[in-house]
């Protein structure tokens, strides 16, 4: 086994991992019931990002944390699904690849789900607060899952 080591293995990784997370009954709805996913599209995005975080190609831009944020809205993103998201990472890491690249995409998943609970929590509680400064002037929403 080898370690991560160009965007071949990237690929490799971020194909290995969808494999899972796709049919996974935790967190796979939010790409087969709650957002229209479609692996042409999402796939080639997660292979640019991941290759700009492990190794500085800059081949990614966009906003992953807006993102989530939608997703968020939609349907709610727990602790329990991050737990998930990483536990699938890390396994799909350690059957595919070994030390040191390996390791340090395990550790920026990992910052990057604490990073986005946050930012999530945050946008939650700034949208409360709106909401109670508005007071009786709007309608309570009714949200359906």
């Amino acid at each position: 086994m080898n370690d991560i080591q160009n965007r071949a293995d990237v690929e490799i990784l971020v194909n290995e991992f969808y494999k899972k997370v796709i049919p996974d009954t935790i967190i796979g709805n939010f790409f087969t019931k709650v957002v229209s996913f479609s692996r042409d599209i999402h796939i080639p995005v997660m292979i640019s990002f991941l290759e700009t975080i492990l190794f500085g190609t800059a081949s990614y831009s966009g906003n992953p944390m807006k993102k989530h944020v939608e997703l968020n809205n939609l349907l709610p993103l727990e602790p329990l699904h991050f737990e998930r998201w990483l536990g699938l990472w890390k396994e799909t890491i350690y059957e595919n690849f070994e030390e040191p690249k390996a390791t340090e995409a395990i550790n920026r998943a990992q910052s990057i789900a604490q990073i986005m609970q946050i930012k999530i929590k945050v946008q939650g509680l700034y949208f409360v607060k709106l909401i109670s400064s508005l007071g009786s002037t709007i309608e309570p929403l009714q949200i359906i899952h």
